[in-house]
């Protein structure tokens, strides 16, 4: 078993440069900043990093609140400035250097520009596009896609629909559709459009 406290922050940062979405870096370097290499000896790292933490959670789970951003910002500062060590500076350094980007913009917006974050995206099926053949249906483990088969001579069948309740955003029915008519969209844009209808 290797001690988590040998896990280098250069490490971590590679891993979370692998991410798309900005927040989803900075959250996946945190947490992991947090369950390895962080000794907890001085405040404004070890405080700063659990307060980033819950900020970023916030983020990504769709409930970021107006001043997250301010927030997130005076603690990275504080971290860059006040942690006693390289490792505590370079954690306030990482989140600084994403925290202007477009995709923490978007997250205050209601979207994340990546379509990575799952409180922020739905999957929906392109009617146009689905030849009924069942496939993401049988791809699909939660019961989250129904409709009908098409067989042959037989009509008045039902599309194939996603029922967002179901949905735990897991996409395996993307490349389970031979077609591509399995498609993510902003969950703000299909909320709009469904209650527009």
């Amino acid at each position: 078993m290797t001690d988590k406290r040998l896990i280098k922050v250069d490490d971590i940062r590679k891993t979370a440069d692998e991410r798309k979405c900005p927040v989803e870096k900075a959250l996946f370097y945190i947490t992991e900043f947090l369950a390895g290499p962080m000794c907890g000896k001085c405040f404004p790292c070890s405080m700063g990093s659990y307060e980033a933490r819950a900020v970023l959670n916030n983020m990504t789970d769709g409930k970021a609140a107006e001043e997250d951003l301010f927030k997130l910002r005076r603690i990275a500062s504080g971290m860059l400035i006040g942690s006693m060590c390289k490792k505590g500076k370079d954690t306030g350094r990482f989140i600084l250097r994403w925290i202007d980007t477009a995709g923490f913009a978007g997250h205050m917006e209601g979207i994340c520009p990546e379509r990575t974050c799952s409180a922020y995206i739905e999957y929906t099926i392109v009617t146009a596009k689905c030849t009924m053949c069942g496939e993401c249906l049988t791809a699909c483990k939660y019961g989250a896609i129904y409709g009908e088969r098409r067989r042959a001579f037989i009509s008045g069948y039902r599309p194939f629909e996603i029922r967002r309740t179901k949905c735990v955003k897991c996409g395996e029915c993307v490349p389970a559709c031979p077609e591509k008519a399995i498609v993510v969209v902003d969950a703000k844009v299909k909320e709009a459009e469904t209650v527009a209808t």
